[in-house]
């Protein structure tokens, strides 16, 4: 991808972390398995930052099975006490038992829904929101969105997604378009969507 202006700023001067904000961050996804890695990598973001995150992705990939819901959802004790040896991984008891969890909640949802893509995308009613944010003070860590998404997901077992581990993913995988409005990415993410508030 070549780059004919500015980016976002947040992703400063690291090659990976501009490699993410160009390709990846703000675009649309709906396959089950992308949005439940995503979804699993915001949680394990939890006090830390993503970068830190992003950095171990590859290898979450490689031990997680490619975040294959249905391998995921199978992980036992055993498995779950291995990850917690790997130092490629956040180590946090929590949250690796929380991936299992997660998928498994996933399964759930499938099975009600569809899909797990479709159950997620209903918050924004499955079109990406478009923001016009000038500067990145303006993007909030949360929205009533995020809050209802989070409220939802926790009543339908899942674990970590607080509402600003919700907004963080939704903006991720392009339920929002949180791309400040002269960054290069901002304009070819504006279509097709709805602008906040219409």
């Amino acid at each position: 991808m070549t780059v004919t202006g500015k980016r976002c700023s947040w992703c400063g001067g690291d090659t990976l972390y501009q490699q993410y904000h160009d390709k990846e961050w703000g675009v649309p996804v709906h396959d089950d398995n992308r949005l439940f890695e995503m979804l699993s990598l915001e949680g394990a973001q939890a006090g830390l930052s993503w970068i830190t995150v992003l950095k171990k992705r590859e290898h979450y990939r490689s031990v997680y099975d490619d975040f294959d819901v249905e391998k995921v959802a199978r992980y036992g004790k055993r498995k779950q006490n291995a990850l917690l040896k790997d130092p490629g991984i956040i180590r946090n008891r929590l949250k690796v038992a929380a991936f299992t969890t997660n998928a498994q909640a996933c399964l759930d949802i499938k099975d009600q829904h569809g899909s797990f893509g479709h159950y997620i995308w209903q918050f924004v009613n499955h079109r990406p929101v478009i923001n016009t944010w000038r500067t990145l003070q303006q993007i909030p860590s949360s929205t009533k969105e995020s809050d209802a998404m989070s409220k939802q997901l926790k009543i339908d077992g899942f674990k970590f997604v607080g509402t600003t581990i919700c907004y963080a993913f939704m903006q991720a995988v392009g339920m929002v378009n949180d791309h400040v409005i002269d960054c290069f990415r901002y304009k070819p993410l504006c279509k097709p969507a709805r602008r906040k508030g219409k």
